[in-house]
């Protein structure tokens, strides 16, 4: 064993043991019944072991493959590296996410499932779904906020449109005839065209793909006039001279787009709109833990993993990145608000 590596393991040894106490003695004060933070599921006696006594299950809301998976798996090496027991990933897609949702909802908070989830399975499904089967405020301890990823306005190389202002134009002189793809009706890309749309005061017809892939093929084909894509989806199309970035939809250029301006500089400021990532827990999952957790993912951020995360595209920005669990639990609570205003306005629903 390394030096780095012997530290690491001498450090989460003594990390799973002051959680360990702190946890039976905020136990013990709440009494036998447990039932101090709420909720779901049960919680270890006050003599358990510390934590983590067992492996951790990471429940991701959505197939492998997507941008969500290779974020969690990232941190899952480092959280295992750093607490002693293996964090382990399983991806529970089904319903725009709700299937792994509720499966994170309903599992016992005794620190030994958490959720990694994003913008929309936490906000916009709640107003996108009649009933959903759970409540982000409700059913999850917020720990901590990861990054976000700014979705782009492309168009294919041989499109005549260079700008936003092209698009728009375009837009205003054939209303609701100037088509965008996404990835499905309620996706941040769909939303994304609500909110330009808004913007620009044009309508627009939206295209919804069961994938990014097949709206890719259509827009390389001709077939539509544009196509709202995660910013790291865009970078390999991009190098490839495939297509035209119209406009970043981030408060600021992004890393890994350098030269594409934002819909910002290009005059309108309000069309922001991609997807943010972050830590929870099921509710009542103990105060130590929760603690703990925040504090290995406010570390990773700082670390070498930064790096890392960043070449997945990910933007590691003041707003949507690390600080205390308040700060996710005041930015869902906007965002739920933010998200059911533009499902409304886009009249979706999703039974």
């Amino acid at each position: 064993m390394g030096m780095r590596t012997g530290r690491r393991a001498l450090l989460g040894a003594v990390g799973a043991g002051l959680v360990g106490r702190a946890w039976a003695q905020g136990r013990g004060a709440q009494g036998e019944d447990g039932q101090g933070g709420g909720a779901q599921g049960g919680t270890a006696p006050v003599d358990a072991a510390p934590w983590p006594r067992q492996p951790v299950r990471i429940i991701v809301p959505a197939a492998g493959g997507g941008s969500s998976d290779p974020l969690a798996r990232l941190c899952a090496q480092e959280f295992t590296q750093r607490f002693g027991q293996p964090f382990v990933v399983e991806n529970r897609s089904g319903a725009s996410g709700n299937v792994g949702m509720v499966a994170a909802a309903r599992a016992p908070a005794d620190g030994h499932t958490l959720l990694f989830g994003w913008a929309g399975p936490l906000a916009t499904n709640l107003a996108l779904y009649p009933n959903p089967g759970f409540q982000s405020q409700r059913d999850f301890e917020p720990i901590a906020l990861l990054g976000a990823i700014s979705n782009t306005l492309i168009v294919g190389r041989d499109s005549p449109l260079r700008t936003l202002a092209d698009y728009v134009a375009l837009a205003k002189a054939r209303p609701g005839e100037v088509t965008y793809g996404s990835t499905g009706n309620g996706s941040s890309m769909h939303l994304a065209g609500t909110v330009l749309a808004q913007a620009s005061g044009t309508q627009l017809a939206h295209v919804p793909y069961t994938s990014a892939a097949a709206a890719t093929a259509d827009l390389l084909a001709g077939r539509l006039d544009a196509m709202f894509l995660g910013a790291p989806g865009t970078v390999p199309l991009l190098q490839g001279g495939q297509v035209r970035v119209l406009a970043v939809l981030a408060e600021q250029r992004v890393e890994v787009l350098p030269d594409s301006p934002t819909a910002a500089e290009q005059g309108y400021p309000a069309v922001v709109m991609g997807t943010w990532f972050a830590w929870l827990a099921p509710r009542g999952t103990p105060a130590p833990v929760v603690a703990a957790l925040n504090g290995a993912v406010n570390e990773l951020l700082r670390g070498p993993l930064r790096e890392r995360l960043r070449q997945q595209g990910l933007e590691i920005t003041e707003r949507f990145s690390g600080g205390p669990p308040e700060k996710l639990r005041r930015l869902l609570a906007d965002e739920i608000e933010r998200h059911a205003a533009l499902v409304r306005s886009a009249g979706l629903r999703m039974d």
